[in-house]
């Protein structure tokens, strides 16, 4: 780690002045909230880290740490956790004092609330502080996701992610138990923008990577919850950050109005990434635009009763007006003799006037009332989630292919470059898509004895307006020179669409008798799920358990069944050339079912505080609907044409290679194909199939001056497969191209190192525990200049034969940001 640390500051030209090692103390006492009475066993820990220690029978605590600040989480047992903030100086005692209110009867509370680090199968933790000092070029929580196991990763402009062998659209999000949306309809990562999750207002990030509780339900990979800061036990006093980088920006800050009553939240972020856009192959203006603000609160009317409100607007744009593409591809020999050299290179002439202006703008709203009912805890939550994508470009242009001589120093044309091929292509579309969705739900729980009881229900109603005006051409010449125009795609239609849906789902969690402290506990859950649309009832039963082998050793297993019903864009499909919107739609189409198993392992290294962590699933995938996938547009056949199977092991090495600053390994094995029905093939890849993932996230500070930091990440994933395209029909001297045996080919493999330095500084006193910080960072996005293939563009020849030319993903990029703490 040291030595990584010095390649760091070598190459960035930085020297940090040395200094004595830098550590303070922080020690506090913990009190009942009611009656003052002290409290001994409760667990400190420095959130999103194992380094930590509990208090004493007098119910005071001591830890000493490198200087900096830090959140620190106090939990025991029937008691509500808390999170507070400390700030560590140099040889200093910094005191910090904290009240623990009794927990309310809550089935969170009895199961997991005594540690929020318990570990479930398939669910993994990152901690706020994580997802911000992970170097990415775009600070959002969707992104973070790439850390974890099991995650599949090719295109670091995308927020799409794929769980252990499943699609993009196979994942739920939600914020404090409210369900939000991705993106319905991208085509390329750039017009994604901002994901809703805000991880400056986080307080925590969970993330089912596979067998989820019956209370999560209609989809069939994976589950993320954030939950928000819970502002209304803070001082009146806001606190927050704001930050401002050449990437992005934003703004956050929440406090008590009444101090253990009613609280605030709000954050606003505006990213402008076209410095990053910009160092791609396709250069032109590009203008990004994406903002959000967002706002919650959380007010208590009286000690068991909780009203809480989310609202989010966001507006995102993607403009560009494109110029020109150069591309290089092949090889180069160093012994023609062996093999002939085949170095290529594609220019593209854009027309002037060209446009793509790509958006949508999304309305939040939710409203949560938490009632007691006697002994059972009653939450009712409604949420309206509006959102309209609008795609909009007009491109035309010329594309060139050529032979490149290697020995040209900088070829032009006519100067080391042999014409062999070329076409004309224009594009053009008009779309937009609106969607509506009004949620209802309650959720029901209640202790009796050693079961943990919670019954639940959810109504939703979903309203899609769709518009599509789309057209390809591509133009060339016959072999007497006559013009030749092939229409590749075309579709103009609109349509409306209402549909509702219903679900139910009962629980029981079992803590059985152990002679260990949280020994045994198993979950059995039952969910049910309607759509009017195909008029379909779906059951899915589903079990965990965790059992404490002992006090290092945790064993791990889950099965269920999943269902996901079918989306507008699923029930879609592919319309044909000619064919409606609403003729496209299948309404005999019934919803993927996915069984799935898991077993897993935990154990934790005392002497070196590292938790090593292991999981092997399979998922067997019935009513199939099958997709594929350019760049991030999928395109899905709209019919239950087959079926799949996945199989995989998931590992984790997670721990502190310095004291406070957690660090982790990954490494996934992925073995993920499908069978179509009555396409005469035996079973293929499916297109998620990233046989290998490695993925690292290290910390790291500077010896003997811990108020430098380093972050560094690094994401690796074998290739993707796709469907290379074969000769069709031959029209003039152009062969149309025809789909060739589905996912035969991959791409190549996705590499990339990130790394980030922060320097931390105390700016001025703002108040007697907690100055305000400056924390100022300099980040190598892409440290190795590595630009990876995210897919494939196929032009002619002089023969007409299809060259395959990739379109690739940014090259190395540097980042300067500053955030400001208060």
């Amino acid at each position: 780690m040291r030595r990584l640390a010095a390649f760091f500051f070598c190459a960035m030209g930085i020297v940090p002045l040395a200094s004595a090692q830098q550590w303070g103390e922080a020690v506090g006492t913990i009190r009942e909230a009611d009656t003052r009475e002290p409290l001994p066993g409760v667990t400190v820990v420095v959130t999103g880290t194992n380094f930590g220690t509990a208090s004493t029978s007098a119910g005071t605590w001591s830890l000493r740490m490198p200087a900096g600040r830090y959140a620190l989480r106090f939990s025991a047992v029937g008691f509500e956790a808390r999170t507070d903030s400390i700030f560590i100086r140099t040889g200093r005692i910094s005191e910090l004092n904290v009240t623990l209110r009794a927990a309310t009867v809550d089935l969170e509370g009895v199961v997991v609330e005594e540690d929020r680090q318990t570990v479930e199968a398939g669910v993994f933790t990152v901690t706020p502080e994580a997802a911000r000092d992970i170097p990415t070029p775009v600070r959002d929580v969707a992104r973070v996701l790439k850390v974890l196991p099991g995650v599949a990763t090719n295109n670091e402009m995308s927020n799409q992610v794929s769980v252990r062998g499943g699609g993009f659209n196979e994942n739920l999000y939600f914020i404090n138990g409210f369900e939000i949306f991705l993106p319905f309809r991208p085509r390329q990562g750039e017009q994604e923008g901002l994901s809703l999750m805000n991880a400056e207002l986080a307080d925590g990030i969970t993330f089912y990577s596979g067998g989820f509780p019956a209370r999560y339900g209609g989809k069939l990979a994976s589950a993320v919850e954030v939950s928000y800061r819970n502002t209304e036990s803070e001082s009146t006093q806001p606190s927050g950050a704001a930050y401002a980088s050449l990437l992005d920006a934003g703004v956050s800050a929440g406090g008590a109005v009444i101090p253990g009553r009613l609280g605030w939240l709000a954050g606003v972020r505006k990213s402008r990434p076209r410095r990053f856009f910009g160092t791609q192959e396709l250069q032109g203006d590009y203008d990004p635009d994406f903002t959000d603000a967002q706002v919650s609160l959380r007010w208590r009317p009286n000690a068991r009763a909780v009203v809480e409100v989310l609202g989010i607007r966001a507006r995102h744009q993607f403009t560009l007006n494109p110029n020109a593409r150069r591309t290089f591809f092949g090889t180069v020999s160093q012994d023609t003799d062996l093999a002939p050299t085949n170095l290529q290179s594609m220019w593209i002439r854009y027309d002037a006037g060209n446009e793509e202006v790509d958006g949508y703008e999304t309305t939040f709203g939710g409203l949560r009332i938490t009632t007691p009912i006697g002994r059972i805890r009653a939450e009712h939550a409604f949420s309206l989630f509006d959102t309209e994508e609008s795609e909009r470009f007009e491109l035309s242009g010329s594309a060139l292919l050529f032979l490149v001589d290697p020995g040209a120093a900088n070829p032009r044309p006519d100067d080391g470059l042999f014409p062999i091929g070329n076409s004309r292509q224009e594009d053009a579309a008009d779309n937009r898509v609106a969607v509506r969705t009004l949620t209802g739900s309650g959720r029901y729980s209640a202790v009796v004895g050693n079961h943990a009881l919670e019954a639940g229900w959810q109504l939703r109603d979903l309203e899609f307006d769709d518009r599509i005006e789309e057209k390809s051409v591509i133009s060339g010449r016959s072999t007497d020179g006559t013009p030749v125009r092939i229409v590749a795609d075309s579709l103009t239609d609109a349509a409306s669409l209402g549909a509702f849906r219903g679900a139910w789902h009962v629980q029981d969690a079992i803590a059985l008798p152990h002679p260990a402290r949280d020994g045994f506990l198993l979950t059995i859950g039952l969910r049910g799920d309607y759509f009017d649309f195909n008029d379909e009832w779906t059951v899915s039963p589903r079990v965990t358990a965790r059992y404490r082998l002992d006090a290092n050793t945790v064993l791990l297993g889950s099965w269920g069944i999943y269902h996901q019903s079918p989306s507008y864009r699923e029930l879609r499909g592919k319309p044909e050339i000619g064919e409606t919107i609403l003729g496209a739609l299948n309404r005999d189409l019934k919803s993927q079912r996915s069984t799935q198993f898991v077993a897993g392992i935990e154990y934790f290294l005392p002497r070196l505080r590292f938790v090593l962590r292991g999981e092997a699933y399979h998922k067997r995938i019935a009513n199939l609907i099958s997709y594929d996938i350019d760049n991030v547009r999928v395109r899905y056949s709209g019919n239950n044409d087959g079926s799949a199977r996945a199989s995989g092991l998931d590992l984790q090495l997670r721990g502190e290679f310095v004291p406070g600053m957690e660090s982790w390994v990954n490494y996934s094995f992925l073995h993920a194909r499908e069978d179509l029905t009555g396409d005469g093939t035996s079973a293929v890849p499916r297109p998620t199939d990233q046989r290998h993932t490695v993925s690292i996230y290290l910390q790291d500070y500077i010896p003997n001056d811990p108020q430098w930091r380093l972050h560094m990440r690094m994401l690796f994933g074998s290739g993707l497969p796709y469907t290379p395209p074969v000769p069709g029909p031959r029209v003039g001297n152009l062969l149309v191209q025809a789909p060739g045996d589905r996912f035969s080919a991959r791409y190549p493999r996705y590499f990339r190192f990130d790394m980030g330095v922060t320097r931390e500084l105390d700016l001025f006193e703002r108040s007697s525990s907690q100055p305000v910080r400056l924390e100022a960072t300099m980040e190598v996005l892409n440290v190795f200049d590595m630009t990876n293939t995210v897919s494939y563009t196929w032009i002619p020849n002089a023969a007409g034969i299809w060259t395959r030319v990739p379109t690739r993903l940014t090259p190395r990029t540097f980042n300067v940001r500053a955030r400001v703490i208060f």
